[in-house]
């Protein structure tokens, strides 16, 4: 007997359906129009920071208050946030031991030019739980990436760098490229790069070993930099032995390995590194470290902490390398609150399956409405996308973008308690996430789907 067939999905139904979601988040948030009429006359593109425009509603909600799990607006509505600051909130927003370690920092100093106590726990934190030998902090990870960048130049003699199609390690000028249609390019919307990345970058798909073979084997490349799993693309996990071509490939080649746990953090304590055993050259980490604090850090092998400050470079002045608060004492007595405290082995015990909870909730609603969507989980992370079966490339997840769903879905959501991540449909658990949280979420999911389907009256 031949399976079911899949459900079509009515575009015109899911036009009319989103245009009503947005009428009714107008509604219910009123002062957060108004505020966002208001800081357009003096920001740019009316908020502090232009990524955050891209909430699904027509306009943003203003933030008055965030705390563990839920998040509330200034028209008081709270939200089971999901999205927890894509990533920054992994630890709950305004965790306990994070907000006392700050506080007490403010009022003993934020920023010296002198290292702390806390810096040489922190150091020795993530020295044990990813293995790398020797560390430096950043304010974020985009700062980390750029900088072992440079270093792994240096270190190689070699220009190039190589990336996924796909991928994210924030503003990394390298990494603003992609395919089309099999040929690098700098990837649309661009803004103003200093030179075309084709020029300083090779870029590939993920789980493609011949091309990563073939890229490499020139001998140009300085180093791979790589996310263990896409995840700013929609989650495009590494197929089975990928990894271990992957170390193998670089090491014949003569080429370092940078793992950016920038968002691979859900993964577990160690990140993806630590739970699968990976063995990088180099390591970078932001976001999360912090407790919500601006943080990255980066960590290296012995021997080439050890080639770099023997190198005829400027590490300490005006070599493209640190900034003035950076590894400052604030952002380290959180780190150290953060790490010791809050996102704990315990910790990832709890999220991760609640996270599974979450990925059976979405699966069971697709299953039983024979919506042809799939969900991936990663550690305490998890994402749907609209399309059979889970993207293997960047590439294959960029063709199942859906712009429409995607607003649709986050509107949906927004307008019934439930936040997600609002660039792609990412959920995210911290420590504080409960199982009604979850449970919240997969049914509102399902009156979604009912929704777009006419299972039910809307």
């Amino acid at each position: 007997m031949s399976a079911p067939a899949h459900v079509e999905i009515d575009r015109t139904r899911l036009g009319r359906l989103l245009e009503r979601e947005r009428a009714r988040f107008a509604e219910q948030h009123p002062r957060s129009r108004e505020l966002y009429a208001e800081s357009s006359q003096t920001l740019l593109g009316g908020v502090p920071m232009s990524w955050m425009t891209m909430w699904a509603g027509g306009f943003p909600l203003f933030m008055a208050e965030a705390r563990g799990a839920a998040i509330t607006d200034v028209d008081g509505h709270t939200f089971v946030d999901f999205c927890l600051g894509d990533t920054g909130a992994m630890a709950g927003h305004a965790p306990a031991a994070t907000a006392r370690a700050v506080e007490r920092q403010i009022r003993r100093g934020t920023t010296g030019m002198m290292p702390t106590e806390d810096a040489a726990w922190v150091g020795r934190e993530l020295v044990r739980r990813f293995g790398l030998d020797a560390w430096q902090f950043a304010l974020t990870a985009t700062d980390a990436n750029r900088w072992v960048l440079r270093m792994a130049r240096t270190l190689t003699g070699r220009p190039k760098v190589l990336v996924f199609n796909g991928c994210y390690h924030g503003t990394v000028d390298e990494s603003v490229i992609w395919l089309d249609d099999g040929v690098p390019r700098s990837r649309p919307g661009n803004v103003g790069p200093a030179v075309d990345p084709v020029e300083t970058t090779k870029v590939i798909e993920f789980n493609d070993v011949d091309a990563l073979r073939a890229a490499l084997e020139p001998g140009d490349v300085a180093a791979v930099l790589a996310e263990p799993a896409l995840t700013n693309i929609g989650i495009v996990l590494p197929e089975p032995g990928y990894h271990e071509h992957l170390r193998r490939i670089t090491n014949e080649t003569g080429t370092l390995l940078i793992i950016d746990e920038t968002h691979t953090m859900s993964t577990g304590p160690g990140g993806y590194t630590a739970e699968h055993a990976l063995d990088p050259d180099i390591l970078t980490v932001g976001k999360s470290l912090a407790g919500g604090v601006p943080i990255g850090a980066y960590g290296m092998r012995r021997d080439l902490a050890d080639r770099i400050l023997a190198a005829n470079v400027d590490l300490e002045d005006v070599g493209g390398v640190g900034g003035t608060l950076a590894g400052n004492a604030l952002s380290l007595a959180a780190a150290r609150a953060t790490l010791g405290e809050v996102l704990t082995e315990r910790a990832f015990a709890r999220m991760v399956p609640l996270a599974e909870r979450f990925t059976a909730g979405v699966q069971e609603v697709l299953d039983s409405r024979r919506v042809p969507w799939n969900i991936v989980q990663l550690g305490a992370r998890a994402e749907y996308r609209f399309c059979p079966q889970p993207p293997r490339t960047g590439g294959e997840s960029a063709a199942a973008h859906d712009g429409e769903l995607d607003a649709y879905m986050h509107v949906y959501l927004m307008n019934r308690g439930v936040l997600i991540t609002p660039f792609h449909n990412m959920a995210l658990m911290c420590p504080d996430t409960v199982e009604a949280d979850v449970d919240r979420h997969t049914e509102v999911f399902a009156e979604a789907v009912d929704d777009l389907i006419g299972a039910t009256g809307g």
